[in-house]
């Protein structure tokens, strides 16, 4: 393993060979640099895959004998189960060794246990059971893929095209949602959900390929400490910065209470009061449009005020649990949905670009793995809760309750001054990290 250049640095300086752009040049124009490219033309080949997998996925577990709703919860749980339990792991490895080479193993991972997975299925060979297991290998192995791509971007790009970047991926990723369920769709049709699956085990040998050709400016290992000083390290860089613990606690409240209350109580209320799932698909499409929207919107705008930005976008958001079980016309709603489509977009963006500037290079895949930890880990909670709740309370209470609890939490992370202060300039006149750990009493 080649050693990699032991300076101190917060963003990779660009090279002769890949110029930092000015300001305006940012957008599309980072297309221009062959590192990104590769990058992005792998995940954007990537997330198709993986959302037509989601869709087919169920299909393949209730094409088995005695396959039942809960069996599809298992399969789909495990991987849920074991990207929480391993992400924190893989952003201490993805800052410990080349982010690139931790991206290719998950990558070839994911490829043997989803072909293991089609094979399984193409010969009437999988079980629940062996559907389980393939869902926690690849829910592991997913779980160092994530946090090390925040790190690696800045390391193919300049400071002022974090933005545009990290807007196109995202940019791949909400077209995926748009696509990838029609594309399934026929697919499984046509098919069937094992050839789903084999596509989904080919694209991560296309991203393999592609991180294979990647020659990323290097960026210092953390420092030679032990596993757990490393992870206690990462944890550091969050908590004292007022701003992203603020942020984090906003996510979880999000991903705990309104994510569950969108797919628990808007497909019900959907079935009894609009007609059915056509009626959701609507909704569904019109948060992917204003998804892909908001992800062109990123690519143009950078607000002076990226943590503002954040957290307002959030609340925004918020208001999906209530919008989905409105007393409105369908079309209103995926109006409504559009529009938070677009904050969510933008404000994942613009955070994950706040994290890329301010965030020393060598801890951003340890600072993204407690990013995500804080994503899924409250989440199967919320699903489990809000049946039983909305039963007692009602649909319409239970909603009101999880946006309001989202907004009241919003609210409070707005109050921070450290909140309101964050810039998007990417360093300090000194160097440092614009916003290096402040006192206490600063916070």
């Amino acid at each position: 393993m080649p050693r990699w250049h032991s300076s101190p640095i917060s963003i990779p300086a660009s090279t002769t060979d890949d110029p930092a752009p000015q300001t305006a040049a940012g957008r599309v124009g980072v297309l221009r640099h062959r590192e990104f490219r590769l990058l992005f033309a792998g995940q954007a080949f990537s997330v198709l895959g993986d959302r037509i997998v989601t869709i087919a996925l169920p299909f393949a577990v209730l094409s088995l004998p005695g396959g039942s709703a809960a069996d599809v919860g298992l399969v789909m749980g495990a991987n849920v189960l074991a990207f929480g339990l391993f992400v924190l792991v893989g952003g201490v490895v993805a800052d410990r060794l080349p982010r690139q080479r931790t991206m290719i193993a998950s990558d070839a991972v994911r490829a043997v246990v989803q072909g293991a997975g089609a094979f399984l299925l193409l010969t009437d060979r999988a079980t629940v059971g062996s559907l389980v297991v393939i869902g926690l290998v690849y829910g592991a192995a997913e779980a160092f893929f994530r946090p090390a791509v925040l790190g690696l971007v800045p390391q193919l790009v300049g400071p002022q095209e974090l933005q545009p970047a990290n807007a196109l991926l995202t940019l791949s990723m909400n077209g995926s949602m748009v696509l990838g369920p029609a594309l399934a769709g026929v697919l499984v049709a046509v098919t069937s959900p094992g050839v789903v699956v084999a596509f989904d085990a080919a694209t991560f040998v296309v991203s393999g390929i592609t991180l294979l050709r990647l020659r990323p400016r290097p960026v210092p290992p953390a420092a030679g400490q032990g596993f757990r000083e490393q992870l206690v390290g990462g944890w550091r860089e969050v908590r004292t910065r007022a701003w992203v613990l603020g942020t984090l606690g906003l996510f979880s409240a999000y991903h705990a209470l309104v994510i569950p209350a969108i797919y628990v109580l808007g497909p019900a209320y959907a079935k009894d009061e609009r007609g059915g799932a056509g009626a959701w698909g609507l909704i569904s499409a019109g948060f992917g449009a204003g998804a892909v929207l908001g992800s062109l919107l990123a690519l143009r705008w950078r607000p002076s005020r990226p943590g503002v930005a954040v957290a307002a976008t959030i609340l925004v958001a918020g208001s999906q649990a209530v919008i989905v079980v409105a007393p409105v016309p369908t079309l209103l709603v995926a109006a409504l949905e559009a529009l938070t489509g677009a904050c969510v977009a933008l404000g994942f963006t613009v955070w994950e670009t706040a994290l890329q500037q301010h965030i020393p290079a060598e801890a951003q895949s340890r600072v993204s793995s407690f990013d995500h930890l804080v994503s899924v880990a409250l989440m199967p909670l919320g699903y489990a809760a809000l049946g039983p709740v909305a039963e007692v309370l009602g649909t319409g209470t239970t909603a009101a309750v999880c946006t309001g609890t989202t907004l009241a939490v919003g609210l409070l992370v707005l109050a921070l001054p450290a909140q309101r202060r964050l810039t998007g300039v990417p360093e300090g006149a000194d160097g440092a990290p614009a916003d290096a750990p402040v006192a206490a009493a600063d916070r």
